[in-house]
Formats: structure tokens, sequence, C-alpha cells
């Protein structure tokens, strides 16, 4: 009698490899209206953020301001939803308002926007009546998007710039 035979299959996957963005943009002046339109369509299914991101491009990246304001709105909304009688449940709250101003800082893709969001945020946290200094990350929390403001006002017109400083100078009193 012997012994049954085992067959072992050992499938190896390949990683397909990823076009550039040249590429990418090589191929797309090749396709179709159509085609294009399909393609952003079924790239819309996979990932929210890919139907929020083209939700954006279409509606509404002619009106910046507009959006810009819309996204503060959001953001007075999840402070009012924080519970600051617990630091831990505050500090993810928190990362996850951030996390979200960062997504559409990301969508607007301009830096005054990144730098107006990041400063409205830091006003929000601040008035928030949080106790920011008594705990280490969230303080850390803080003082990196003050360096992320400074990061990108630096990039930013000088004119633009002296506009946000009063403002950056209300953030840092008190620290």
């Amino acid at each position: 009698m012997s012994a049954p035979i085992t067959t072992y299959f050992v499938f190896i996957f390949i990683a397909m490899k990823t076009a550039s963005l040249a590429e990418i943009k090589q191929e797309l002046q090749n396709l179709t209206a159509k085609e294009i339109t399909d393609a952003c369509l079924r790239l819309a299914r996979f990932k929210k953020d890919n139907k929020e991101l083209l939700t954006y491009l279409l509606f509404e990246a002619h009106n910046i301001e507009g959006y810009t304001e819309q996204v503060k709105e959001m953001i007075n909304e999840k402070f009012k939803d924080i519970n600051t009688s617990n630091l831990y449940l505050a500090k993810k709250t928190l990362r996850k308002i951030l996390r979200l101003v960062n997504k559409h800082i990301k969508y607007v893709g301009s830096k005054q926007t990144e730098v107006e969001l990041l400063i409205h945020f830091c006003l929000m946290l601040k008035h928030s009546g949080i106790r920011i200094h008594k705990n280490k990350a969230l303080n850390n929390m803080y003082m990196q998007q003050l360096k992320k403001i400074k990061a990108a006002l630096s990039a930013l017109h000088e004119d633009i710039q002296y506009d946000f400083v009063k403002q950056i100078d209300e953030l840092k009193t008190g620290i």
C-alpha cells in the first residue's frame, strides 16, 4: 500500500507594474471622450474617495471659496460632536476631523486653501475647551498643524501671507 501523494500548488502572484503619470497621461490622450467617461465612472465605483474627488472636480472646482466655506462648516459640525470630558475620545475624534480636513486639502490642491482650512481647524481646536496642553499627543497634533501651516504659507505670495499673519499669531498665543 502506497502513501497518498499530495501535490502542492504554489501560486505566484506577480505584481502588475503600475504605469507612471506620464504614461497614463499619454494613454488618456489616445482615448475617445466616451472611453474616458467610462474609465472615470469605473474608477468612481471602486473607492468612495475617488467618487468624492470626481464630485469636487465636476461640481465644486469652479467655486473654491464656496467649497472652502462648506468644509469649514463641516469642521464646525464635527467639533460640536466632540466629547470634551474624555481626552481619549476627544483625541480620536480630532484625528478623524483632521483626516477629513487633509482629504479636502488634497482635493483642492491649493496652498492658500490648505492654510485657511488648517488655521480654521486649529482655531476650532483652541476654542473648543479641550485641554490640549494637558495631553502630549494633542499638543503634538496642534504643533504639527502649526508647522504645516508655516510650510504652506511660505509657498504663498507675500501679500497673501500678510493676510494670514494675524490669524497665525492668535494660534500661537497661549501656547
